[in-house]
């Protein structure tokens, strides 16, 4: 992960050897989002949880190595009681497919690696709209979104971005790549609705993972669950569980 993207924030020229943030303000970074994670609503028992993809033909590149990072989070739940996962994903000429609730982490998977990108637009919008109605008929803890590309009229967004603000359900934003546009509607998405935003790359594949993990263990089981996981793991997961202490 490589910065934690900051509302307001303007893309300054390049300049020879930058792109490689101090150790020390990376750090704050990785603190400052999952300081964001540990205030989403905390609840246990029967937890519902969104992970939704983009698709399209732009992520193709990456896509192995990203749909093996994000099963992990799907393989982290295993064991865990309360946590039902639905996964949402869109492409082509607009495809959108909507999971059903599964508490079994296997039949996600084997739909993960069945995914196949294919030409197409965002649907961002769409995915939003479907997380209000699934909310309003069951509460939603959290989504987690995976993309790298933002091509919708941002207002109608921002404002859908809101209401699950309001119903308290965090957008945790996951931007993969550099495209600029992405990442400022990611950001602002991630701010409207009480959640937080993340640029990551190949070079970060690890910590998303792990991230990814934290945000499934910590759904299902709570803070007892993510101390139990956090003895096991990276940095980053240890820094959410001093976050919630």
């Amino acid at each position: 992960m490589k910065e934690l993207f900051r509302p307001g924030s303007k893309q300054q020229p390049a300049r020879a050897g930058a792109g490689k943030p101090a150790p020390a303000a990376g750090k704050r970074d990785v603190q400052a989002f999952l300081a964001k994670l540990a205030a989403a609503p905390k609840t246990a028992g029967d937890t519902r949880l969104i992970f939704a993809l983009d698709a399209t033909a732009s992520r193709e590149h990456a896509w192995d190595i990203a749909s093996k990072q994000q099963s992990e989070m799907f393989r982290a739940t295993r064991g865990l009681g309360g946590l039902n996962v639905q996964l949402c994903y869109f492409r082509g000429f607009g495809e959108f497919h909507a999971s059903r609730w599964h508490h079994d982490s296997g039949p996600l998977l084997d739909l993960m690696t069945s995914i196949r990108c294919r030409a197409g637009t965002t649907q961002i919008g769409r995915l939003l709209r479907h997380v209000q109605k699934e909310s309003r008929r069951r509460r939603v803890k959290a989504v987690v979104y995976v993309g790298d590309a933002m091509e919708e009229n941002i207002d109608p967004l921002a404002h859908l971005a809101g209401q699950l603000g309001v119903l308290r359900v965090p957008l945790f934003m996951f931007h993969e790549g550099c495209d600029h546009i992405a990442r400022r509607a990611f950001e602002d998405f991630a701010r409207l609705s009480g959640g937080a935003c993340c640029r990551f790359d190949a070079g970060s594949a690890s910590q998303l993972r792990e991230l990814l993990r934290a945000v499934a263990v910590y759904a299902a089981g709570g803070l007892a669950a993510l101390q139990d996981m956090s003895k096991r793991s990276g940095e980053g997961v240890k820094l959410l569980e001093r976050q919630l202490r």
